[in-house]
Formats: C-alpha cells, sequence, structure tokens
C-alpha cells in the first residue's frame, strides 16, 4: 500500500524533542498519573489495584467500565456503539478501512487531519476536497458541499473543533451537513478528538452522532484530556459500522492494554474535571496569544472558536516551512509550518501548553520578527 507522507507528523518527530518552547504542541498541558488521581479525588492507594490485574488482553473492545464513561460523554449511546481503540490516529484509520472502497466517492472538508484524506485516496476512493476559506472563518461553504456531495457519495469527512483553525461548526450547521449526507445516503465521519475545548459556556460542542444516524464521532484522552501517553482513543458508530470496524481491528489491534484501559476509565469518569481545568487553560492561554497577535504588524489571523491551535497568516517573504525552520534554529521556538496543511503563508500555533512557555515562546518570536525579517 502507498500513501502520502504525514507532513504534520514527521514535521513533529523531526523537531519537537529539539526546541525549548514548543508552540507546536496541540495537547492541552498534560498531567502525569499522580495529579490525574489528585484531580478524580484518589490517592496512591488507587496504585495497588494494578497489583492484582493479571495481564491478559482484557476486553478486547475495551473494558465495559471504559466505555460506559466515553458513552456518557455524548447523548443517547449504548455502550455497544463504542470501540475502543489506539488514540484517535488508529479510530480514524479503522473507519476509513472499514467504510471506504476503491472508487468510492469520498468529500473531505480541508484543512484538517491529513488522514481524512491521504488514506481514502491511497486505497482508490474518488476523494474530493471542500476547502475551507479564511473569509468564512474558516467554515464550510455549505452551497460547496451541495455541490459536492452526489448520489455515490460514501462519506463525508471533517474535523470539528477544526484542526488546524481552531473554527467550530455549531449545531445548526452540523444540522444542515447532517441533511445533506442524509438526502444521498452517506457516512460522516467527524473527528472530534478536541471536543470539550469550547472558548465559551460549558466548553462542549454537540457530537454528530447525536445529530446523524449515520454519523461516527472518533476522539481520544489526547487533548482535550492532557493524557496522550495513554495512546487510547475511540470511536462511536452505529451497529454496522462497528461490526466492519471489529473485523479490521482483529487484524491490527486485538485490544489496547489494560492498564491504558483502567486510567483512561478513571480519567473519563472524572471528565468534567479534567476539563473544566483545560477550559481554563485554554482560554487563558487564548486571551494571551489574541494580545499578542493584536501587537503584531506581521501577523493575522481567524481567531479560533475551540481546540488548541490557531492559523497565522505571517508577512514575510519566506516559505513557512524556511520561517519555521529559521525560527527554531535562531530561537529554538517551534512553530509548525502551514505547507504541512497545504495553507502556505500561514504557521500553526498551539497556545493550551504551560503558559510561561507560551509567554517566553511568544516573546522569542517578536524578537525574531524585529531583528531578522525584513
Amino acid at each position: 500500500m502507498i500513501i502520502e507522507p504525514f507532513k504534520v507528523e514527521i514535521w513533529m518527530n523531526e523537531w519537537e524533542t529539539r526546541c525549548a518552547y514548543n508552540l507546536a504542541e496541540t495537547c492541552v498541558a498534560s498531567i502525569t498519573i499522580e495529579e490525574l488521581l489528585r484531580i478524580s479525588g484518589q490517592n496512591h492507594d488507587a496504585l495497588s489495584d494494578l497489583l492484582a490485574m493479571k495481564m491478559t488482553y482484557g476486553a478486547i473492545e475495551g473494558s465495559s467500565r471504559l466505555r460506559k464513561a466515553i458513552a456518557a460523554l455524548y447523548g443517547i449511546q449504548d455502550i455497544e456503539n463504542v470501540t475502543v481503540t489506539h488514540g484517535t490516529i488508529a479510530a480514524n484509520m479503522l473507519v476509513h478501512k472499514a467504510i471506504v472502497s476503491r472508487g468510492d466517492r469520498v468529500v473531505s472538508i480541508v484543512p484538517t487531519y491529513q488522514q481524512h484524506y491521504s488514506i481514502p485516496e491511497c486505497i482508490g476512493a474518488d476523494l474530493h476536497q471542500l476547502h475551507l476559506r479564511k473569509e468564512n472563518g474558516f467554515l464550510p461553504d455549505l452551497d460547496q458541499l451541495r455541490a459536492l456531495v452526489t448520489r455515490d457519495t460514501k462519506l463525508i469527512a471533517l474535523t470539528n473543533p477544526n484542526n488546524p483553525t481552531g473554527a467550530l461548526i455549531s449545531r445548526p450547521m452540523l444540522e444542515e451537513i447532517a441533511e445533506i449526507a442524509r438526502d444521498v445516503g452517506a457516512y460522516i465521519l467527524c473527528d472530534e478528538v478536541y471536543r470539550g475545548t469550547g472558548q465559551v459556556g460549558d466548553g462542549m460542542s454537540a457530537s454528530i452522532v447525536d445529530i446523524y444516524e449515520k454519523g461516527i464521532s472518533t476522539a481520544s484522552t489526547s487533548k482535550a484530556f492532557s493524557l496522550a501517553g495513554l495512546r487510547v482513543g475511540w470511536l462511536v458508530a452505529p451497529k454496522e459500522v462497528t461490526e466492519k470496524v471489529l473485523i479490521h481491528r482483529d487484524y491490527d489491534t486485538i485490544s489496547v492494554g489494560m492498564i491504558n484501559d483502567h486510567f483512561a476509565a478513571i480519567a473519563l469518569e472524572n471528565a468534567d474535571k479534567l476539563l473544566a481545568r483545560s477550559r481554563r487553560i485554554t482560554r487563558e492561554n487564548l486571551t494571551l496569544l489574541r494580545d499578542w497577535v493584536e501587537a503584531q504588524d506581521r501577523v493575522s489571523w481567524v481567531e479560533p472558536q475551540a481546540g488548541t491551535t490557531a492559523m497565522l497568516q505571517i508577512d514575510t517573504p519566506m516559505s513557512s516551512r524556511e520561517l519555521c525552520v529559521d525560527l527554531l534554529e535562531k530561537t529554538s521556538v517551534m512553530l509548525t509550518p502551514g505547507d504541512a496543511f497545504e495553507m502556505e503563508g500561514y504557521v500553526r500555533i498551539g497556545f493550551a501548553n504551560d503558559t510561561q512557555v507560551l509567554r517566553e515562546g511568544l516573546e522569542k518570536v517578536s524578537e525574531y520578527f524585529r531583528q531578522h525579517v525584513g
């Protein structure tokens, strides 16, 4: 199977351990197991639960305890609709492999996580892309979507909140997208890994599975829950999709580690506490980033409404990759070049990491602009 190199992951792998100020990080500031236990009202005694845990494969679809906690993040969802995976990345891969065949028409809303167009493309799908535009606030043009979604469309793929722009599709717009899909019987795969990080209210946006009968949600403990190291994700899907997913999953997963499952269950049983922490960090840090952007002559943006990232349009003669490499070499500040998302002229910034790192990193970028960008 030939597939395009995963641009953003190649960039992260190359640089994220070599910088002092990681402003490319997309997770809300990660927590330790000790912090997880404290937030969930437990102490070190809870670790004793692991001592008697026999290291079998465990429950193949994920433990009932974890799947129940995942189902509670949605409206009315049965745990039979929930499958546990190795992160959102595995959930997305499984959905594409289970649903899409050669020749199937797939519409992907871009920019997005590269899986959602490179995987169907490598399968041999008839891929069509709907490009988000700055003038629309990086929200999809529904007239364009209607034109792209024809009677033979098998799948519509999107991220909400959007990665990388931080745009948030509201429930009314999701309902319109669902109606477009319903008219042709298409599935909607909505990568919702940043769900729960909205900038207003309780931060929890509507899920496609609570709106559309052929909706599929993927997510994980990584971004909003600050526990990427657990490598636990999930998908919530209709029965016929779950059955196909489980066939593919037998070939590449078997099961998620029991220890990972155990701590993920603790985390999601305390989702309200973890998400409250994430809201505090993302909202405080976005205020800091907003003030910085407003003070820059070279930077413009569409302010994100959710998520942990924003796309900054930079006025510079350099390409986005040249800019990011030069910035790294001169200041040890890491951003992500826009060409990883087919958005030349932009860089992606992650604003949900440690607040002091963000503050000092932005100061370094300002200094770099003054000294090195003519």
